[in-house]
């Protein structure tokens, strides 16, 4: 495949696919400007592998790992541990911009620990089944039906008390 074409198929794709795969990243860290760095990232990894990708048809799939392992790399990173601190610095922090209401489930989803979040995200929004759940966030499958069964009980409970 020429590099020209090469380049076209990898555009098709993200033209075709970059608006649900936003969502995806959203919903899984909760931020939509972290969503667009989980997208940028798993864009650039993936136009890099796109010749060997390309041929098996598993890009969404390996576009989605790229973000579930993005994500977790992210949130290991000291910068993002907050630390306490006896002195309040100098400035306060800037006013939050005011942000659009978000749905009840969607809410409720973010409220889930992230392991749970991400298999419920995976498994019920994507409808991956356990074994691909389980091979994109690189757990057992029993752990990945034990997250979804706690996942949706919690969505369940938080749900029912809004309504």
């Amino acid at each position: 495949m020429r590099r020209t074409e090469r380049d076209a198929a990898f555009s098709e794709f993200v033209a075709a696919r970059q608006r649900h795969l936003r969502r995806v990243a959203y919903a899984l860290c909760g931020d939509w400007t972290r969503a667009d760095d989980l997208l940028q990232t798993a864009f650039t990894k993936l136009y890099v592998a796109w010749p060997r990708i390309r041929h098996d048809g598993s890009e969404e799939a390996y576009c989605r790992q790229i973000m579930v392992r993005a994500n977790i790399d992210e949130s290991r990173r000291p910068w993002r541990r907050e630390r306490p601190t006896d002195r309040l610095p100098d400035l306060p922090a800037p006013e939050p911009t005011p942000v659009e209401e978000r749905s009840a489930l969607f809410a409720a989803l973010q409220a889930l620990p992230e392991q749970q979040r991400k298999v419920v995200v995976l498994r019920h929004w994507l409808g991956l089944s356990v074994r691909e759940t389980a091979r994109e966030l690189g757990i057992g499958e029993g752990t990945v039906k034990s997250h979804s069964s706690r996942g949706l009980a919690a969505l369940e409970q938080v749900l029912a008390r809004q309504r």
